[in-house]
């Protein structure tokens, strides 16, 4: 690995950060991230100008050909621009689905006329888009949906039901995989379409949270109205389609910041633990020692994969295990350190409880992100069978036509 910048690279950063020290906000909210699920119109309206302050910049998609507002940059430039705007107090949290996994699937496979329509507007954050796959009978499983669309002359009509949908309550376009066949094995039977989340019959209904937001949603389909002009790709290949959104999802999907080590040290130091201040407890001690060597060995895991990316290389599926150790170690330190505070851990007032709850506020979000983009099992999985080149699952229903699968009922 080389710790480094390239010449080039350096040179880059130095520009990225004299931008953002000119035109980055002074002040904002504090975490520099709204929850989408608590939506003000304030805060959409700050989001809306940096981000479109961004793409007037090139940076708000650094990638992206010139044609549609990037700088047909390298993923190694985007990544520099992320580190040195992860400084600022910047507002986010709603354009990240539609420009990490939507419209990446929509340069993919529109036509020229819908790409020069859809993607500059939702670059420049006039426009957000939301993405419409998971159902309550297939999450890991997206190809097991049966939300199902029907034709009726140059129309689709859909009907059916999503969930977890991040951002629907607040987006304007969407992109959806729904049966259109269930006489054929359940890979075969989708097809793939954009739409109007504005469109009649279409109903968003946030799911609120245990820890009080409401970000995500269910969303039901009543007799939906979408014209063929909108499919991408052909009718029955819609899994082909999808598997460039879930492939841009992996990238889109990160665990965000959270307490470590160093704020679970500071706990230590905070309280006592049999008389005694927990930081000279051995056990205490061992555990911070273990997050650290987790959290130590995530910095060196992903500077390998800014290494492949700095030499033009793609990361391989050997990614996926940053996310399979850091879930889990948001969720079991956070855990560890509201047992640590005794029954004050229940405590989620950040006015009163220790470190403005922290820990309490990660505990109950970190399950959430087991999930998102893939969960544990799906990641495990792909390290297994594509890094350390074990069999793949047995699938008895590979064959099978979706409509004599059981069902259960």
């Amino acid at each position: 690995m080389d710790f480094n910048d390239t010449k080039d690279e350096a040179e880059f950063r130095s520009k990225v950060k004299a931008w953002l020290k000119e035109n980055a906000p002074k002040s904002g909210k504090s975490g520099g991230r709204y929850d989408p699920l608590d939506v003000q119109d304030e805060a959409i309206k700050e989001a809306r100008n940096w981000q479109s302050k961004k793409a007037e910049a090139g940076y708000a998609a650094i990638t992206w050909p010139k044609e549609f507002g990037g700088l047909e940059g390298t993923p190694i430039q985007s990544v520099i621009y992320s580190q040195e705007e992860s400084n600022y107090n910047v507002p986010g949290g709603f354009f990240e689905i539609g420009l990490g996994m939507c419209i990446p699937t929509m340069m993919a496979w529109a036509t020229p006329e819908q790409n020069e329509r859809y993607v500059k507007p939702a670059l420049n954050g006039e426009e957000v888009w939301c993405q419409l796959f998971s159902e309550p009978s297939a999450g890991s499983d997206v190809a097991g949906i049966r939300t199902k669309a029907e034709k009726e002359g140059d129309n689709w009509i859909i009907n059916g039901q999503k969930v977890w949908t991040s951002g629907a309550h607040f987006s304007d376009f969407g992109i959806i995989v729904v049966r259109t066949d269930p006489n054929v094995p359940k890979h075969k039977g989708l097809s793939f379409f954009f739409l109007d989340m504005k469109s009649e019959g279409i109903d968003v209904k946030p799911i609120r949270q245990i820890s009080g937001g409401e970000n995500f949603n269910e969303v039901f389909f009543n007799d939906v109205r979408v014209p063929d002009s909108q499919r991408l790709g052909e009718v029955g290949e819609g899994w082909k389609v999808a598997l460039t959104t879930l492939m841009n999802e992996r990238l889109a999907i990160g665990v965000p910041k959270s307490a470590d080590y160093s704020a679970l040290t500071k706990l230590a130091k905070e309280i006592t633990l049999n008389d005694k201040s927990a930081i000279s407890n051995d056990l205490v001690r061992s555990k911070i020692a273990e997050w650290y060597v987790q959290a130590e060995g995530l910095k060196y895991t992903k500077m390998r994969t800014l290494t492949a990316l700095s030499k033009g290389e793609t990361p391989g599926p050997e990614s996926s295990i940053g996310k399979i150790v850091s879930a889990p170690k948001m969720q079991d330190l956070a855990s560890f350190a509201m047992d640590l505070q005794g029954a004050s851990g229940i405590i989620s007032d950040p006015e009163i409880s220790l470190l403005h709850s922290i820990f309490q506020n990660q505990w109950l979000s970190a399950a959430g992100y087991r999930i998102a983009g893939g969960t544990d099992e799906i990641l495990r999985n792909i390290v297994a069978e594509r890094v350390l080149g074990l069999p793949q699952d047995v699938r008895v229903d590979k064959a099978v036509a979706f409509n004599e699968l059981p069902t259960g009922r």
